[in-house]
């Protein structure tokens, strides 16, 4: 049995030290093998330039990555973030992955970018990975991947047991999906949203909170408020979700039939 987690935060914009340390004051009141903190937990959402991204973007070497780096050493639990992620030139939209001793295991970076992000990142080239964390065979989604049924589909039929959902979600309607991309793809979900409004250069965004995490079956184990920070955790058994068979006859995966999906194949 494995303990997963979200960790739903507030951030105030640009206030990384500041952000990343509340995000492990609240990451240290719970036991997990595995915890998720939002999308861009440690710098906010509402950039309103490119050159606003650039500036508080980091590389894997940064503050942000080597205090989750930290965390989990000290604590023995793997984590994953989001954050912008500098890289040369570009900037990305990614999410870390870190292992239980600490070790940074690899980087995901947004594959659909939503609205704005589209001026204000690159698009993502990383495809989509799974990461062995703490046991479990993770993989990583971001926010607006959601909304693309492909981008949980790809990472179940690549092994994954448990999806990991780092978000700022702005639709009220985008929690109630993750569930369902739980049950028809027969893994665990952790949804890490973040809580608040941010008013920023005459722009406002309200999150919807809600961050959750769902079983193969739709149910859902634990669920946060609209409102506030909160940490929440679940006992899982990740071989659940290698088991894709509906019933004696019925397997999701085997009973697909690739040839005739070609518009989507």
């Amino acid at each position: 049995m494995k303990r997963i987690g979200f960790v739903q935060t507030n951030p105030e914009f640009g206030m990384v030290e500041r952000n990343v340390r509340r995000a492990i004051e609240l990451a240290s009141n719970v036991e997990a093998d595995l915890l998720v903190f939002p999308e861009l937990f440690n710098t906010g959402y509402l950039f309103l330039s490119r050159e606003e991204v650039r500036k508080l973007a980091e590389g894997t070497d940064g503050l942000t990555v080597r205090k989750m780096s930290e965390f989990s050493a000290e604590h023995s639990t793997a984590v994953i973030a989001g954050f912008a992620e500098r890289d040369g030139d570009k900037v990305y939209n990614s999410a870390v992955a870190i292992d239980e001793s600490g070790d940074v295991r690899g980087i995901y970076r947004k594959t659909h970018l939503f609205f704005e992000e589209k001026l204000l990142f690159d698009p993502g080239d990383t495809g989509f990975k799974i990461f062995e964390l703490a046991g479990m065979r993770v993989g990583i989604m971001i926010c607006f991947d959601w909304i693309f049924p492909e981008s949980a589909r790809t990472l179940a039929l690549s092994g994954a047991q448990v999806i990991a959902h780092p978000s700022c979600l702005v639709m009220p309607y985008a929690p109630k999906v993750d569930p369902v991309r739980a049950f028809e793809n027969r893994v665990f979900i952790v949804l890490a949203d973040r809580s608040g409004v941010e008013e920023r250069g005459g722009k406002r965004l309200r999150y919807y909170g809600m961050s959750l995490i769902a079983d193969p079956k739709m149910n859902l184990l634990v669920q946060a408020p609209e409102e506030g920070e909160q940490v929440g955790v679940a006992e899982i058994d990740p071989s659940l979700a290698d088991d894709k068979r509906i019933n004696e006859l019925n397997d999701i995966f085997s009973d697909r039939r690739p040839g005739l999906y070609a518009r989507i194949c």
